[in-house]
């Protein structure tokens, strides 16, 4: 079974199943800010650097995939000063850490909408993309200019060319045949689920994908965010009983 194949994450106990998948949805950076009488955007920036920790830290707890949602469709609402300082982000992180992750075998993918995107900042995701390409240790992938809905919608669209075109019967649309024209399509779901900053709610963060993640909320801001953090998520993360829908053996047996 490929790891694209499927909606639902594998079980854990098989030593042949994927590597654990995280998805963080970073939260908090202008509250920290704010609590410090700093400006917003020295609060994105400290998130940054703890975007650092937070990957080095997933490597070293036996994460093997780590999607991070960086810049939701829906930011660009924000004040201009604030929408262009998140804009540099990328820029910022790649630039200060592209060579270790290349080093270290991280693969960098980002995923969202690139319209609106400046040369600069393509061009910087481009090259962290390109030159990380061949790497297998660890796999990050960035949500940039992401939505759920946006990536339900484009891969709805996409499918509605290929019926089109001639590509595609209808009636061989299924979810797999859905999944596989999402941005995500590449990994499988993820396993887990974590918000920062206290918030609980998923803020248009991988909406198909997590139809069986499990949810971890994390009373922390995303600047202050590190290994001691994850760690304490994995654990809970590991505490869960995940029946994908199903019911537990022992309830089915005690019922009858």
């Amino acid at each position: 079974m490929s790891l694209t194949s499927g909606l639902r994450p594998l079980p854990r106990s098989d030593a042949e199943a994927p590597p654990l998948h995280v998805a963080i949805i970073m939260d908090g950076n202008g509250r920290w800010a704010k609590a410090r009488g700093l400006p917003r955007t020295l609060g994105h920036r400290a998130g940054v650097t703890a975007l650092k920790r937070t990957v080095e830290a997933a490597q070293q707890l036996g994460v093997g995939r780590l999607t991070v949602f960086g810049f939701s469709t829906e930011n660009w609402s924000r004040p201009a000063q604030e929408v262009s300082e998140l804009m540099s982000l990328p820029k910022l992180y790649f630039e200060s850490d592209l060579a270790r992750l290349r080093r270290e075998g991280v693969r960098v993918r980002v995923i969202g909408r690139r319209a609106g995107l400046s040369k600069d900042v393509l061009s910087m995701i481009d090259e962290a993309e390109t030159t990380t390409a061949a790497n297998t240790r660890f796999h990050l992938q960035v949500a940039f200019n992401y939505g759920g809905r946006a990536d339900i919608a484009d891969a709805a669209r996409r499918l509605a060319e290929a019926v089109r075109e001639g590509r595609l019967d209808p009636a061989a649309i299924d979810e797999a045949a859905f999944e596989s024209h999402l941005s995500t399509a590449e990994h499988a779901a993820p396993d887990l689920i974590i918000r920062t900053s206290g918030e609980r709610r998923l803020s248009n963060f991988l909406l198909w994908e997590t139809a069986y993640a499990e949810l971890v909320f994390q009373d922390v801001l995303w600047p202050d965010y590190g290994p001691a953090q994850l760690k304490a998520a994995l654990d809970e993360f590991r505490g869960r009983d995940r029946r994908y829908g199903g019911a537990d053996v022992d309830d089915v047996l005690a019922t009858g």
